[in-house]
């Protein structure tokens, strides 16, 4: 992806959260100037993975095949071993008209995704077999705390207001229903480490390859190596 282009998604996108009444913490403004004045307090936002995260699943069609998230909370890998540690996370989602997240699970991370409002949200679902292969079993899930049953492969429509609960180990792929509006979407989960516990079905890369062409807007939260002065010495959690 073109820096360009990620940032014409950040503006788009918080107009867009702007619109749908949803405000992001103060540091998802910050730029990269700013960032570079920050200082060890600043800890917790890196080493949970906190902020922007636009990617193109390396596909290099983003309205295709893309998805663009922000990570309000975390915790992190380590926080789960602890008896009162920060087990959950929440991030809010963006989805287009028929834009894929191309279908993978997680192997730790349990997830409930929530239609914030907009169109509808289109969820198709496989259990995976003990190889991470698609099973041809029905898959059981709860929608709004209703269990339901659903043929591999199957498809769920979240309308605003719906959700569902997705356990660790189920494929997932799911889009912006055609012909309906933008979807906001609310993601609330166990832990979330997207660098280790992305499973896709058909490999792919998490994060995009960015090309440069202009000065980042806001930064992504791969980006924080490259700005943050003490990024090396985080990972305290």
């Amino acid at each position: 992806m073109k820096r360009s282009e990620i940032n014409t998604l950040m503006r788009n996108g918080l107009s867009f959260l702007k619109q749908m009444h949803f405000l992001l913490p103060p540091f998802a403004t910050w730029t990269p100037e700013e960032w570079k004045t920050k200082g060890p307090e600043c800890f917790e936002i890196i080493d949970a993975q906190l902020g922007w995260d636009i990617t193109d699943f390396g596909k290099g069609d983003y309205y295709r095949c893309g998805l663009f998230m922000f990570t309000i909370r975390n915790g992190t890998m380590k926080e789960l071993e602890k008896k009162q540690g920060k087990v959950y996370a929440e991030k809010i989602l963006i989805v287009e008209e028929a834009q894929v997240t191309p279908t993978h699970f997680h192997y730790q991370k349990m997830e409930d995704i929530i239609n914030r409002g907009g169109g509808n949200l289109v969820i198709q679902l496989w259990n995976s077999d003990e190889e991470e292969g698609l099973s041809r079993d029905d898959v059981f899930i709860r929608l709004d705390g209703v269990k339901t049953r659903v043929p591999a492969g199957g498809i769920v429509t979240l309308k605003p207001g719906e959700s569902i609960c997705l356990p660790q180990k189920l494929y997932h792929k799911f889009w912006g229903e055609e012909g309906k509006e933008t979807v906001l979407v609310g993601e609330v989960s166990r832990v979330n480490d997207d660098f280790v516990d992305n499973r896709f079905f058909d490999p792919m890369g998490r994060f995009p390859e960015i090309d440069e062409d202009e000065v980042p807007l806001h930064l992504l939260y791969t980006d924080y190596k490259t700005y943050y002065t003490y990024y090396d010495r985080s990972a305290r959690s």
